[in-house]
């Protein structure tokens, strides 16, 4: 049995089964083995729909706000994770929605905006896939493309401590720290214009998101978006009159 939405998307009954036991298992999972720190829980809205974003350096940063966030958020990832032996099958009991990087892909973005149109709120990496370092890579613009077409805010959230090394830690029982800070909720003005000036704005909305969950981590964290590049993108801006 499915629950549907008028929107049209679906969230099977057993997929919601499996994610209210596989929640707390992964909450008790992550403070048996870390230090867990998440400051800004007030900051989440009550209800309806809204887009979280998170920097990605590992496999660990969705898990931790699925397992930590105080409804189940739906999910977006690379598909090459539903190709890996453990993480698929966590990816599929979830019900996660696959991503084709570098791919346009109608349905998918169909999918997307049914989520944030029926209500519930959508996780998201706006860099696209893992950094594999602290420093955040530069976002694609799918996320401003999604909130521009759905009108939904955007709730930042900055994690630190999630290096790919952090499980080594982990079994090492050195109980890494992890912090999950969570930013206030806000939103863009509807895009204008056409073409080149329409793409251009919706990269300049995602610079911002990423902006914003900078505030939220060290100055190490910010890759790309180091203060050293910020009159780069200004200057990108101004040439295509935005």
């Amino acid at each position: 049995m499915k629950k549907t939405s008028s929107s049209g998307y679906q969230i099977a009954r057993s997929t919601r089964i499996l994610r209210a036991i596989l929640r707390p298992i992964f909450r008790g999972i992550f403070y048996l083995l870390s230090d867990v720190k998440i400051d800004g829980r007030e900051n989440i809205p009550a209800s309806g729909a809204y887009l979280i974003v998170i920097n990605h350096v590992s496999l660990f940063e969705p898990p931790i706000v699925l397992a930590f966030w105080p409804v189940a958020p739906e999910a977006a990832g690379a598909a090459d994770l539903w190709d890996r032996t453990g993480q698929s099958t966590l990816a599929r009991l979830y019900g996660g929605i696959q991503v084709h990087r570098g791919e346009y892909d109608r349905e998918l973005i169909d999918t997307l905006l049914q989520v944030l149109r029926s209500g519930l709120p959508l996780l998201i990496a706006p860099e696209g896939g893992r950094s594999h370092s602290i420093g955040m890579r530069r976002a694609m613009p799918g996320a401003a493309f999604l909130v521009d077409q759905a009108d939904v805010p955007i709730v930042p959230v900055g994690i630190c401590g999630t290096s790919d090394n952090f499980l080594k830690k982990a079994i090492a029982l050195k109980r890494p720290r992890i912090e999950m800070r969570i930013g206030q909720p806000f939103r863009f003005p509807p895009i204008r214009g056409k073409g080149e000036i329409r793409r251009t704005a919706r990269q300049r909305n995602a610079d911002q998101i990423m902006l914003k969950i900078c505030e939220l981590l060290p100055e190490e964290y910010h890759g790309f978006y180091h203060k050293t590049n910020l009159q780069t993108m200004n200057d990108e801006n101004d040439a295509a009159g935005i």
